[in-house]
């Protein structure tokens, strides 16, 4: 056979495979597609009724634009006190979580044990537990210790939920640290918390704004926690304070409940939006390490 007749052969064979793989990206893309539509969706709507004087639980084209759902919200009983206590109990979590995580993770990373592994399966283990299997005894608990309905008690168990991920996270972001960087401070006379608080920590900013984000969405969309040990309305955070717009105070206006839900999600995205230089920046090693 020709190399002439081969090189016919093999065309319509290409052409199959070219055509399979065009087919494959299809399905792929209107998959995305379809699950992109799931989420905006839900999306648009929430912009369009927070500016339509007329929303209801339909989407549609706003009537007219108005901003007095945002007036109508934005009160110290809907919104100021209830988003300053969100901050407070997510930020003070948050803060502890990944102080807890890098002092916990460390040890982990950077010294060898028997125990290290049976411990982060165990840390596994405790990130699949519900927490709605355990609030009965820890609300026992917590009344015991008179920590119910107080913010510090609150940010314990938030940080304490968090925990156990945030420790699996920071621990396999600082394992990409090359321990030669610490055993040349450890040369210059700094302790292993020297070398962790000025070395580690900076060239492993990316896991750390990851673990910080992680932590503060899960406990900012968090409605079950505070609910059950915050007691005083006046503590409650924006995500237990959302529940009132559905039912308790009448009939739902779904335009202020859109508004709310816009101003709810302002502090998440300012969040990613200050960091996310950070999340896509990647190990700052340079050249600090040389074969």
């Amino acid at each position: 056979m020709s190399p002439r007749t081969r090189s016919q052969g093999t065309r319509p064979t290409r052409n199959r495979m070219s055509q399979r793989v065009r087919s494959r990206r299809l399905a792929a893309d209107i998959g995305l597609l379809a699950v992109a539509a799931a989420f905006a969706v839900p999306l648009a709507w929430v912009l369009l009724s927070a500016v339509d004087p007329r929303a209801d639980v339909g989407m549609k084209t706003p009537d007219g634009i108005t901003f007095d759902n945002f007036d109508a919200v934005l009160t110290d009983e809907i919104t100021y006190t209830p988003m300053l206590n969100s901050l407070l109990l997510c930020g003070g979590g948050t803060l502890l979580t990944v102080v807890s995580a890098a002092l916990a993770a460390y040890p982990l990373s950077r010294y060898t044990s028997r125990l290290n592994r049976p411990f982060m399966l165990t840390i596994l283990f405790a990130t699949s537990l519900p927490i709605t299997a355990i609030m009965v005894p820890v609300y026992a608990l917590f009344v015991r210790v008179d920590l119910i309905d107080t913010m510090q008690g609150t940010i314990f168990f938030f940080a304490a939920s968090q925990l156990p991920f945030a420790i699996w996270l920071m621990k396999n972001f600082m394992d990409g640290v090359p321990k030669e960087l610490e055993e040349a401070a450890w040369t210059d006379g700094a302790s292993p918390f020297q070398s962790l608080l000025r070395i580690v920590l900076p060239l492993m900013g990316p896991g750390v704004a990851v673990v910080t984000v992680f932590s503060f969405v899960m406990m900012w969309g968090n409605f079950f926690v505070p609910f059950m040990l915050l007691l005083s309305p006046d503590q409650m955070p924006a995500a237990v304070s959302i529940n009132d717009f559905f039912g308790s105070k009448g009939a739902i206006v779904y335009g202020q409940l859109a508004a709310f839900s816009l101003i709810y999600s302002t502090p998440v995205i300012l969040l990613y939006v200050l960091i996310a230089r950070r999340l896509g920046g990647g190990f700052a090693l340079g050249g600090a390490v040389k074969g």
